[in-house]
């Protein structure tokens, strides 16, 4: 772990990315990529930039999910709603690895800056099309964004408590899940085209498949017996037990006793030998028909011990279990402190901000965070001289309200 060795080159060292779009699903994409080493460069319309620069809490004006989120991309402000700024966007995609896009389908062909028109400039090129729906079927025109795609995805339904209405992440999870699959997406082609000498191609990423395609076994339950998994609270469906507990001191402790070995361990440490020892609860399927009688059990142990004593008793029977934690919780956290969760780096201003850590980490290449995310247009005259744009030429689109 820690800082990439001083001239030693980060795992994605040479690759350049153009993100095109705003706010999350796709340019968290990007943001995975430039944490490891890749060029991104981040194009936004003038003026105002990514909406992203405005979301939540501001800092002089700016919000601090920018910094984290945007951190070691170069900001080029362009107006792509302008024939100048795409003919410079055919210009750059010549020269770059991956593109990367999360307007709804149909926007980039408008600008003549899809798919059939940048291949055409670039066949090794590989383009990550981030969407609601994806760039065809019947949905596809529609608006989306995580919180529908959480809902068409299965999420929604299957989130909260049984007597309440269905309620969300406190995330933008859609997003980043599609982020995720689009990263995976783009590097897989890229090996594609680099190790096995094949041609370009795009991925196809739809926020509600990206949610989707983690529901576990909610599909295969359905068609094999028609069972419709319901919303269960803070308890896992169908693995017995795990559920968050309620301490003496008001507050709860997730426990996870799951695990055949582990649930005996568990049921002996409190004192329950008669659970340890029956065989109708050795296995999952047996305790799952006595989930309420495990969790009361549970209940009753945990409600007569603060979560201090709880959390010590579960260690020494070695029981998967934690506190929930908050913002608070995660900042004073030896833990995270020792794997270098939070990192420190400097505002524009000079004074300090924390941010998440880089996941995942490579023992050989780790990733980095070289700059905050920088001011709109920063990197405009530096980027744009690199793909062959003259300084007279830069001024005339400055004046024109194009960069």
């Amino acid at each position: 772990m820690g800082k990439p060795e001083e001239n030693k080159p980060l795992a994605l060292d040479g690759v350049r990315v153009l993100e095109l779009g705003s706010l999350i699903a796709g340019p968290y994409a990007s943001a995975l990529l430039a944490q490891f080493g890749a060029e991104v460069i981040k194009i936004e319309p003038p003026g105002d930039g990514d909406p992203l620069r405005k979301w939540r809490k501001l800092h002089d004006g700016t919000s601090l999910w920018w910094f984290s989120q945007s951190r070691n991309k170069k900001s080029v402000t362009l107006d792509l709603k302008r024939p100048e700024a795409r003919d410079i966007i055919r210009r750059m995609a010549k020269d770059v690895d991956i593109v990367i896009e999360n307007f709804r389908p149909g926007t980039l062909e408008k600008w003549e800056l899809g798919w059939e028109q940048l291949s055409a400039l670039n066949p090794s090129l590989v383009m990550v099309r981030i969407s609601g729906y994806g760039q065809n079927g019947p949905y596809s025109q529609r608006p989306g964004f995580a919180a529908v795609a959480e809902s068409m995805g299965g999420l929604r339904h299957v989130t909260g408590f049984p007597d309440r209405p269905p309620v969300r992440t406190g995330v933008s999870l859609g997003d980043t899940l599609a982020s995720l699959y689009g990263t995976i997406g783009a590097l897989l082609a890229m090996h594609h085209v680099k190790v096995n000498r094949g041609a370009g191609q795009f991925i196809d990423v739809a926020l509600y498949e990206a949610v989707f395609a983690v529901m576990e076994s909610l599909v295969p339950e359905y068609a094999e017996f028609g069972f419709i998994r319901e919303r269960a609270g803070s308890s896992l469906p169908g693995i017995s037990p795990s559920n968050s507990y309620l301490c003496a001191d008001g507050s709860y402790v997730v426990i996870a006793g799951n695990g055949d070995a582990i649930f005996k361990r568990f049921m002996l440490a409190i004192g329950r030998a008669d659970l340890a020892g029956d065989p109708e609860l050795a296995r999952n399927d047996g305790r799952v028909k006595h989930n309420d009688r495990l969790d009361a059990a549970i209940s009753q142990w945990t409600g007569s011990r603060t979560l201090g004593e709880v959390l010590d008793g579960r260690g020494a029977a070695d029981v998967p279990c934690g506190r929930v934690y908050t913002a608070a919780d995660i900042a004073e956290d030896p833990h995270y402190e020792a794997r270098e969760m939070i990192v420190t780096r400097q505002l524009p201003d000079g004074g300090p901000i924390a941010l998440p850590g880089i996941v995942p980490k490579l023992s050989g290449t780790p990733g980095d965070t070289r700059w905050l995310g920088p001011a709109l247009g920063q990197h405009t005259a530096e980027v744009l001289s690199a793909f062959g744009v003259s300084e007279d030429e830069l001024k005339a689109l400055r004046k024109a309200g194009i960069a």
